[in-house]
């Protein structure tokens, strides 16, 4: 028998979800009873019509224990073909798992390029820091929640539609100063 409350090194983000609830004073009474009887060896103790504590077989703590760390692992939700995959990229970069909403530090994926063109839009340039920060702060105050690979996407559109009203290119910095070439063009007959 496990109790997770009296345990305070143990901090999970998984859900105990349990069928079986009993009354403390029974829990108190007979814990490994309840334990035994407990559908998915989780039971969950109520005192004041509440939640107080949830017990959990050994077995059911390795389960949950493995889950928590397959959680923590880095992965994305994108699936490549063995073809398209190249080795020296960097290597996958620790995304939140499942929807989240759009915060400061967001990122694209190290090869955001390559994934852009599998879904069908060329970027001849990488996403300048301004376009990032353009759509980054767009979404933020958006507050809408969607998973890394959507949000990817949906930098790779932004993006294109940019470039497409400046021909292509990306937005000039308006304030960088430009340089002076020092050339005559042809055809210019100056003094």
């Amino acid at each position: 028998m496990f109790c997770l409350q009296q345990n305070p090194e143990i901090t999970m983000s998984v859900k105990i979800l349990t069928s079986t609830v009993i009354g403390l004073e029974a829990f108190r009474q007979d814990p490994l009873g309840a334990l035994a009887s407990a559908q998915a060896g989780a039971v969950a103790v109520f005192d004041n019509n509440a939640p107080v504590l949830y017990a959990v077989t050994p077995d059911r703590l390795a389960q949950l224990l493995e889950l928590e760390a397959a959680a923590r692992q880095p992965q994305s939700d994108v699936a490549l073909d063995e073809q398209l995959y190249n080795d020296s990229l960097a290597s996958p970069m620790s995304v939140p798992a499942g929807k989240f909403m759009m915060y400061a530090g967001w990122r694209p994926d190290a090869d955001f390029q390559r994934q852009a063109a599998i879904w069908g839009i060329a970027l001849s340039e990488p996403v300048t820091p301004a376009e990032l920060a353009s759509f980054v702060t767009w979404w933020q105050a958006d507050g809408r929640p969607f998973h890394h690979v959507q949000w990817q996407q949906k930098l790779a559109r932004s993006v294109q539609q940019s470039r497409a009203v400046n021909g292509g290119r990306a937005q000039r910095d308006i304030n960088q100063l430009p340089e002076p070439d020092h050339t005559i063009p042809d055809g210019f007959r100056g003094e």
